[in-house]
């Protein structure tokens, strides 16, 4: 699952205060326990075991983060390939599948709801247009196992590293959803991540907040160009997008 664009606890609650009531519109059980999708006014929401993680009123965050991505690879890179670690209610996806430069775009999802959703459901209106897209392929199963994987995906016999990794499963390296998210920013998880990119790539992880301990980690593992860029919120710090390069 993609990680809220809500940064702050006080935020979602002033949400949950000022706007209309919420109607489920679907409830599941899976395998990483409660999901839930929820219609409020003209917008949607995704709940993760009674825990509110995104919903469909702004977008900024998961578009400054494809944007960013793209903005950092070189120019003689073409058809970059990219892969984005949680398919959340679409707006990442749809924002590169809007960005005529990228070439295969994969999308690593673990919660067939999300998927369903999204190819069925109402959060289709979001991303129907992406998903018909030919670069785009959804890939059913765990972030912090497969970058670990040698795998091929569905789209032909290529190798399966990318010249882009987005992450935005967690509200940060510091505040998961789950625990076994927390290998991913590990040293393990960062070099699983450094093998999955192609020399000169870039990782991208969306956070709810700086953190100078991910920044130092992403150096120690061997990345560079480390940087951070921030996104306005309308309460609170700015959400923040953790950018470094594998070096070329």
């Amino acid at each position: 699952m993609q990680a809220p664009y809500v940064s702050t606890a006080a935020h979602a609650a002033h949400i949950a205060d000022t706007a209309p009531t919420a109607v489920t519109v679907d409830r599941r059980d899976g395998p990483y326990g409660e999901v839930v999708l929820r219609e409020r006014g003209a917008h949607f929401e995704i709940i993760a075991n009674g825990c509110f993680l995104m919903d469909t009123s702004d977008g900024r965050s998961e578009r400054l983060l494809i944007d960013a991505a793209l903005d950092a690879l070189p120019a003689d890179c073409h058809s970059p390939a990219l892969l984005i670690g949680g398919l959340g209610v679409g707006f990442s996806l749809a924002r590169a599948a809007a960005q005529p430069r990228w070439g295969r775009i994969a999308i690593v999802e673990r919660e067939r709801a999300v998927i369903d959703w999204h190819r069925e459901g109402p959060l289709s209106r979001i991303s129907g247009d992406a998903l018909a897209d030919p670069r785009c392929e959804i890939i059913h199963t765990d972030l912090v196992d497969y970058v670990r994987e040698n795998r091929i995906g569905g789209l032909g016999p290529y190798q399966d590293t990318y010249d882009a990794l987005c992450l935005d499963i967690d509200n940060g390296p510091d505040w998961t959803v789950t625990d076994d998210n927390a290998t991913l920013y590990s040293p393990q998880g960062l070099a699983a991540c450094m093998s999955r990119l192609r020399p000169g790539g870039i990782l991208a992880v969306w956070s709810a907040q700086p953190s100078a301990d991910f920044e130092d980690a992403m150096r120690n593992a061997g990345f560079n160009l480390v940087r951070t860029e921030e996104i306005q919120v309308a309460r609170g710090v700015p959400d923040v997008v953790h950018l470094a390069n594998r070096p070329a």
